[in-house]
């Protein structure tokens, strides 16, 4: 698959769309699963480093000219030290909003205008660009299912099906897939951080804590019937 223009989080967004239906999926985590896609991105290209479990930026003037992941490294460069799984969570949705709004600038989404509960003005996104990501589900199919090698998957891509099917985004990966293909997902999981031991522990706990945070939100929209 090619890495092409764009970011990781914003090819996990993309591949919430249930194309067939217009509808993004798994939105009451969702917000959890682009961050995690920004913090796993920010750590492959060795902008933020683990220093005792805290993530910290390796270099404060740089910067990957991608709205998102900057943005994400300043608030991080900005804040108080934290760790990792602190960040899958904390203010989540600005790195979601960012990510929504550059796709919608590169075409991929049409922006709208409405207003919740008649009141409060917000942002309808919509898909434009539905072959663009029935293209990239595909691709992602082939990284889950094989037949390449996972040795010759690239660590992004490996990070991106890793990260879905940790997210249960059925989009990508129902659950029947999840189950048939579990070992070569966690094989998936270990070549997103090939690059190195110290990333090796980040991608995993940055996928836990995604994997806690998808399942509280989960759990607290079935409660109240969202």
């Amino acid at each position: 698959m090619p890495n092409g223009p764009l970011s990781l989080p914003a090819r996990l967004y993309l591949l919430s769309w249930d194309t067939t239906r217009l509808k993004v999926t798994g939105e009451t985590h969702l917000h959890h699963l682009v961050r995690a896609g920004a913090l796993t991105e920010l750590a492959q290209r060795g902008l933020l480093a683990d220093v005792d479990g805290i993530a910290t930026p390796v270099d404060v003037d740089a910067r990957t000219g991608d709205l998102a992941l900057d943005g994400l490294l300043e608030l991080v460069e900005e804040s108080r030290p934290r760790k990792w799984k602190t960040w899958v969570t904390l203010r989540a949705r600005v790195t979601l909003d960012a990510v929504r709004a550059q796709l919608a600038a590169e075409g991929y989404l049409r922006a709208g205008k409405k207003r919740v509960l008649g009141l409060f003005p917000s942002v309808d996104y919509r898909l434009e660009r539905v072959a663009a990501v029935d293209a990239l589900r595909e691709e992602a199919r082939a990284v889950l299912r094989g037949p390449l090698p996972v040795t010759e998957v690239s660590d992004r891509d490996a990070a991106l099906v890793a990260l879905a099917a940790a997210a249960e985004l059925r989009t990508l990966v129902p659950g029947k897939d999840r189950k048939l293909h579990k070992e070569r997902i966690e094989e998936l999981t270990e070549r997103s951080g090939a690059a190195a031991p110290a990333l090796k522990k980040v991608i995993q706990e940055v996928r836990t804590a995604m994997i806690v945070a998808a399942t509280a939100a989960s759990t607290a929209g079935a409660a109240t019937g969202g």
